[in-house]
Formats: C-alpha cells, structure tokens, sequence
C-alpha cells in the first residue's frame, strides 16, 4: 500500500510540474542541432529521413545532448530492427575522465536478442542492469513505434512505456546503493552524479528515434 500511494504522489507532483513547465524539442526533425559525439567529429551513422525521423544505421559512434539535465521529463518514440539493442541514458557524464556513463532506459528486442531474453534488469524499459522493467509492461512488436518517459525529480526516477510505468527507484536510498554495488557501475566512482548530458547510444545495431523533447522540472 505504501509504494502504492508514494506512486500516485509523484504522479501528482510530475502532472503539476509538467502542466506549468514548457517543452523543448531535443531533436528539430531537419539537422543534429544540439547534438555531437564524444569526440566531436562528424555523427557519420546517423541520418535524418523524411517526417523528422532521425536513423542510427548500427555503424557509427553515440550521440551526446550539447545540454546538461538534472531534474527533467523526457519523451521519444523509437523503434528497432529485430534482434536490435539501443537505449537512452541519462545523467551522463565522463567517468574517471575516461567513459561517458549514465543511467540508462534500455531499448531491445526481449524475444530476439541475447541480452533481452536474459530478462530482469537487461530487458526493455529496465533501469539497465540496476532494476529490472514490470511483467505487463506494454511492449510494441519489433518494427513498430514504441514512446517512452522518463521523469527525474529530486533523484526519484521513474522509466514510462506506452502510457504505463515500467520501473522506478529512489537514488537517495540505501536500496540504490545496495542495487548499485551488483551492477556492472559498481566500481565507477562519480556513476550518475544527479546532473549531466543525454545520450542516444550506438550498441551496432539500426534504431529509429522521432519527436524527442525534454521538459525540465
């Protein structure tokens, strides 16, 4: 009862937060603006295509948000090619000055890919390798558009697919800290700082991204 009643608290809270804030388009539908890989070169691998879908062809680096985040909503639709692996991470930053790193909303075919069909937290709309995604989660068939949010606020995070909350935690709590230390960013001291860049990863394999905003609360 208690989860139950701290969910439809920050349901309220978001509502409000998102009802009084503006959006800002991450991605205009014509050009890259905003965005630039890690080293500042040419984004060779991503394309924009008609009706302002931008295309990641599975060959090529990540894209990173020129713009840094804290507390925010964000929104995109995406889909994948089968057997396809992507994701979104947020609050990213470069991590012993050598890896950009972030909190990631994992993007996968569940039944075609190796890693989806490990389940738990590898799996689409997970908390990647810290919290595993919800059973009944509203997962569209390969090939078709899929929209996900994000929201952060005050270090609660939750991971939205299709209308219906996939997973969530609080980086504030002992639980975090437990969830953190049996995941791969165990020894990555500085992971997920509570501020920093989006990414849009390249895992090699196709990916299509449209009507990507962010709404910072």
């Amino acid at each position: 009862m208690k989860s139950i009643l701290l969910t439809l608290a920050l349901l309220s809270t978001f509502s409000i937060a998102r009802a009084d804030g503006e959006w800002t388009p991450l991605f205009d539908g014509k050009t890259l603006s905003g965005w630039s890989t890690p080293d500042g070169k040419t984004p060779e691998g991503w394309a924009v295509e008609e009706g302002g879908v931008l295309h990641f062809t599975g060959k090529g680096p990540l894209l990173l948000s020129d713009k840094e985040f804290s507390s925010f909503e964000l929104e995109w639709e995406w889909k994948l090619a089968e057997k396809g692996n992507n994701g979104v991470k947020y609050w990213v930053t470069k991590v012993g000055g050598k890896e950009w790193l972030g909190i990631e909303y994992q993007m996968i075919d569940d039944f075609g890919h190796a890693d989806g069909l490990k389940g738990g937290s590898h799996n689409t709309a997970s908390i990647y390798d810290i919290f595993d995604s919800a059973k009944d989660k509203d997962l569209k068939p390969i090939g078709e558009w899929n929209k996900s949010r994000v929201v952060v606020k005050d270090g609660k995070i939750e991971h939205w697919l299709n209308g219906k909350l996939a997973s969530s935690a609080d980086t504030k709590t002992d639980e975090w800290k437990e969830h953190i230390a049996k995941s791969k960013f165990k020894n990555k001291e500085g992971f997920a700082p509570g501020h920093g860049k989006i990414m849009l990863t390249a895992h090699g394999d196709p990916a299509w991204f449209r009507n990507i905003r962010v709404h910072s609360l």
